[in-house]
C-alpha cells in the first residue's frame, strides 16, 4: 500500500505541474522527488542558477566522451554524473519558478528550449568525438532527430495550447537513463554505445513522423473547425 501524501506535497506537485502534462513511465516518482527538492533548495537558489547547472552537467558529459575516447573508457562514468546534474537544473528550474510562484511562462520556455537544444548539440559532438568513421553519422542523425522532438512540441504548443515534453512513455528523464545504462555498458563492452546510438536515431525518426502525421491531422481538424465558426 502506498504511503499517503502530506496535504504540503499534494499542493506543491500541484503547483509545479499545473503548466504542463506529463505521460512519460517514470513521472509519478519523478515529480514526487521534484516535489521535495523544491521544498529543500534555499532561497539564495534562483532558477536561472539551476538552469546553468543542467547545463553544466551537458558539458560534463561532453567531457566524459573527450577522455573516453582519449583516455580510458573509465571516464563514461563522469558521465553518469553529468546527465545527474543535467537532470536536476533542467528539471527543478521552471518548477521551483512555479513553486515560489514567480513562474517565467514566456522566458522560461524560451529559455529551456535554447538550453535543451545547446545540451542536445553537446552531447551529439561527444559521441561524434567518440565515434569512428561512418559511426559519427549516428551523432548527427540524433541530434537531427531531437531538434526534430523539439520543433514538433513548440509547433504542438503553438496550434493545441497544450504544452508536452514527453512523446508517450517516454520524456527526457527516459532518455537520459537509457544513455547512461548504455554509457555503462560501453565500458565493458565497447561498440554497444555506437549500436545504440543507430537503433534510436531510427526509433526517434518512426516517432517523429508519427508524431508529425498527428500533428498535421490536427492542425487540419482546426482549420476545418475555424472555417465553420466563420
Amino acid at each position: 500500500m502506498k504511503p499517503a501524501l502530506s496535504q504540503e506535497a499534494k499542493e506543491t506537485l500541484e503547483r509545479i505541474s499545473k503548466d504542463r502534462t506529463r505521460t512519460n513511465l517514470f513521472r509519478n516518482p519523478e515529480q514526487k522527488v521534484i516535489a521535495s527538492l523544491v521544498r529543500r533548495i534555499p532561497s539564495w537558489v534562483k532558477s536561472d542558477l539551476l538552469t546553468f547547472i543542467g547545463f553544466s552537467g551537458s558539458f560534463t558529459i561532453l567531457l566524459s566522451f573527450v577522455l573516453a575516447a582519449y583516455v580510458n573508457r573509465y571516464y563514461f562514468l563522469l558521465g553518469i554524473a553529468g546527465f545527474a546534474i543535467n537532470w536536476f537544473g533542467d528539471s527543478l528550474d521552471g518548477r521551483l519558478a512555479y513553486y515560489r510562484n514567480r513562474p517565467r511562462k514566456w522566458y522560461g520556455f524560451s529559455l529551456d528550449l535554447l538550453i535543451d537544444w545547446l545540451s542536445t548539440v553537446l552531447i551529439g559532438l561527444g559521441y561524434i568525438i567518440y565515434a569512428d568513421g561512418w559511426w559519427k553519422m549516428a551523432g548527427f542523425g540524433f541530434v537531427t532527430m531531437y531538434g526534430w522532438a523539439m520543433l514538433i512540441a513548440v509547433i504542438r504548443y503553438k496550434v493545441t495550447g497544450k504544452y508536452t515534453i514527453d512523446s508517450g512513455l517516454f520524456g527526457p528523464t527516459e532518455v537520459r537513463i537509457m544513455i547512461a545504462v548504455i554509457m555503462v555498458i560501453e565500458i565493458f563492452f565497447k561498440g554497444v554505445l555506437l549500436y545504440f546510438a543507430t537503433i534510436v536515431s531510427g526509433i526517434l525518426f518512426l516517432v517523429n513522423v508519427f508524431d508529425t502525421y498527428r500533428l498535421l491531422c490536427f492542425s487540419r481538424q482546426r482549420d476545418e473547425a475555424e472555417k465553420e465558426a466563420i
